[in-house]
């Protein structure tokens, strides 16, 4: 039967499936049969012709254990070998690699089509170079998506379970090698936790290329900041052919504000419980992925792991040729047993970013942080609105109306030699609200060029006018502009089994509103940084009423934030309040 949370659930009716050939990908018809895609074939208008013959199986059913049956698209070598398969789980259609929505998604970020063979579930591997290879590629659909029976559900113990039986399933097949990999970006990225802690005895190991981690704190409440913007975003690809209900994450986050209820508590992914070699891809840029990423790489259970923090969007990084042939080697020594010398790569490689055109990348390290990151505080002075290395005995402080012009504070720092922060930022803060009873604040560590330039960085191709428009106070995934935290007052009670003084944590459990005149500390966890300065340049951190970034991807609103009256930021004596920073002692080269 399905896992017991499910009652606890809330459902809407999923969205209609359009099986016309064209709204979900050329290959979308139902169909359960065998073909052989021919070397040189064009599955669509602009993508790349095939470079092998391909076998597909076509809408093979596969039963759970709750009897509940699911399709899949399998990609496999005509040779009849015996080989590992590569799964990509996640809802957004197996056949859907040319469907209009994912072609103009591509063609905005200035990726194009040409980079892979239409055959590619978006966020997945492309089966073409993968077949080619010697690899098999399976395309899923989840429990309740298209043609596949059941309810949808988002995240927890009922993904792991299906992924679970489909990979024990795939391992048992007669051109099965008995070896599964998961790999994929995003949503295929953060099933990985969930599947992977679950301990299928046939998944040998893991790729996951940035995804969250915990639905409740990277997802709906970021900080304790509801958003159902991007919930409502992700919630249309949930389509049926079935008539099958989706769970509706917005019903919930609405009914269950806090991380403690159940249905919250499914959604806590559990990295320490993976066991299996994991090769795991982050980046300091990407707004929905980057804390959740971090942590479970902390908190991963695997003696064989690797991190690799890269200077892209996670797209145009996963489908770059060189990354490619990297990941590759990784799945070649685990998969095909192939010895290439795989665990001698640096156990990380971190990226330093100087919004310049000059980022450091694949620095090695044996840790991150780096050796040589040491936490380093730099308090505000109210007065003069800097950054210095001593807080100031008497206290001065900064104002600013919430939502209005400003609304906002800063404080500043020039650097008189070149200067590193790789590592953990957090801040420190020391507010109280007057005429409301709670504060959403936002913080943001940025940089500034010699004559005060604010720099940022687009990390996809394309830096046409559009993306200028909504990168500029919005889609924060594709333009990165620095660290950055956020975190609802009344939310604020830090976890004491979790936080530490470099990397904080909070319960999520308790809403403690403020009362007047109560000066509250604030502790706010920021996202990983690897950040350079040069002699001259200046760091600014913003404290703000408002989201700033904006939300995750263009169109799309950030959350809703709840402002009032007037913040005041205290700023010495006992009061002191301060940016923590991991600045490197000896910067890398």
């Amino acid at each position: 039967m399905t896992v017991k949370i499910t009652e606890k659930m809330k459902f809407s009716p999923s969205f209609d499936y359009i099986d016309n050939g064209v709204e979900h990908g050329v290959l979308s018809p139902f169909e359960t049969k065998e073909m052989i895609l021919k070397k040189g074939q064009q599955i669509a208008e602009g993508f790349k012709p095939l470079t092998c013959d391909i076998k597909m199986l076509k809408d093979v059913p596969v039963k759970l254990r709750d009897g509940v049956t699911i399709y899949t698209d399998i990609y496999l070598p005509t040779t009849g070998e015996k080989v590992p398969t590569l799964i990509a789980w996640s809802p957004y259609g197996k056949s859907a690699g040319t469907a209009p929505r994912y072609v103009n998604l591509f063609n905005m970020l200035g990726m194009g089509e040409k980079w892979n063979s239409g055959l590619t579930k978006f966020e997945a591997p492309d089966p073409a170079y993968w077949v080619s290879k010697g690899y098999a590629v399976c395309n899923p659909d989840m429990r309740g998506i298209a043609h596949s029976e059941g309810n949808t559900t988002m995240l927890g113990s009922q993904e792991a379970e299906d992924g679970y039986d489909l990979i024990e399933w795939l391992a048992a097949q007669s051109w099965s090698n008995g070896k599964t990999a998961l790999t994929g970006t995003s949503y295929l990225a953060f099933s990985q936790w969930y599947i992977a802690a679950a301990r299928p005895p046939h998944l040998t190991c893991i790729n996951p290329t940035e995804g969250l981690a915990d639905g409740y704190r990277d997802l709906a409440y970021i900080g304790g900041i509801p958003d159902e913007n991007f919930i409502e975003r992700l919630a249309v690809n949930h389509v049926s052919a079935t008539g099958a209900k989706r769970e509706d994450l917005t019903k919930e986050l609405q009914a269950e504000p806090l991380a403690t209820a159940d249905i919250w508590q499914d959604k806590v992914a559990h990295p320490s419980e993976i066991t299996v070699p994991a090769f795991v891809i982050a980046s300091y840029s990407n707004t929905l992925h980057t804390m959740g990423t971090f942590r479970s790489w902390r908190t991963l259970g695997s003696k064989e792991k690797w991190l690799r923090i890269h200077d892209r969007q996670e797209w145009p990084y996963y489908y770059d040729e060189a990354n490619t042939e990297e990941l590759r080697r990784f799945f070649d020594y685990y998969l095909l047993d192939k010895d290439n010398n795989w665990p001698d790569t640096p156990k990380v490689r971190y990226t330093v970013i100087d919004f310049e055109g000059h980022n450091k990348t694949d620095i090695p390290a044996a840790a991150f942080p780096p050796a040589g990151s040491q936490n380093t505080r730099y308090y505000m002075n109210g007065l003069a609105r800097t950054l210095q290395a001593q807080p100031e005995a008497k206290d001065f402080p900064v104002k600013y109306v919430a939502g209005g012009l400003p609304g906002r504070t800063s404080f500043q720092m020039t650097f008189a030699k070149d200067t590193q922060f790789v590592g953990y930022p957090k801040a420190k803060l020391f507010m109280e609200v007057d005429g409301y009873n709670d504060m959403d604040v936002f913080v943001w560590i940025q940089k500034l060029d010699k004559f005060g330039n604010v720099l940022s960085e687009f990390v996809v191709p394309n830096h046409g006018a559009a993306l200028q428009d909504f990168t500029q106070e919005g889609a924060s995934a594709l333009r990165y502009k620095g660290a950055w935290g956020r975190l609802r007052a009344s939310m604020r009670h830090l976890d004491d089994q979790v936080a530490t003084d470099e990397i904080l944590a909070y319960t999520f459990d308790r809403v403690e509103k403020l009362e007047k005149g109560e000066i509250i500390s604030l502790d706010i966890v920021l996202s990983a940084i690897g950040l350079e300065y040069k002699a001259g340049e200046t760091l600014r951190v913003v404290v703000s009423s408002k989201d700033e970034l904006g939300g995750v991807m263009p169109g799309t609103p950030g959350g809703q934030v709840d402002n009032k009256g007037v913040h005041i930021l205290y700023t010495g004596g006992e009061y002191a309040s301060y940016l923590q920073l991991p600045l490197m002692t000896t910067p890398a080269n």
